[in-house]
């Protein structure tokens, strides 16, 4: 019985975190360039985004999923963002300021 509560024990550990390292990879670093809330976009300078098949850095405009997202940032800010590819474009998901 003790065994086999530290098999799950561990096996839960385990898979905790390799869902934590999963969500760090999707995690796409950049710089606000430029903001348009009448449209709800923004553009973004960024690295690889490896989660939308992108290898290489590119600047890019995104759609926003909250309106409010926009207020979080200004033209200049470092951020990190998660986005996901939409039959409109890619749409930002998630964005905070980078530490």
């Amino acid at each position: 019985m003790n065994k086999t509560i530290r098999t799950i024990a561990a096996l839960a550990l385990t898979f905790n975190l390799t869902g934590t390292a999963l969500a760090a990879q999707d995690s796409i670093s950049g710089e606000v360039k430029k903001i348009d809330e009448a449209a709800g976009k923004l553009t973004l300078k960024h690295g690889p985004a490896k989660s939308l098949g992108m290898e290489e850095p590119m600047t890019m405009v995104y759609r926003v999923k909250d309106p409010a997202m926009l207020k979080q940032v200004k033209v200049g800010d470092k951020v990190t963002f998660e986005a996901e590819e939409a039959s409109s474009g890619y749409t930002v998901t998630k964005i905070q300021k980078a530490k």
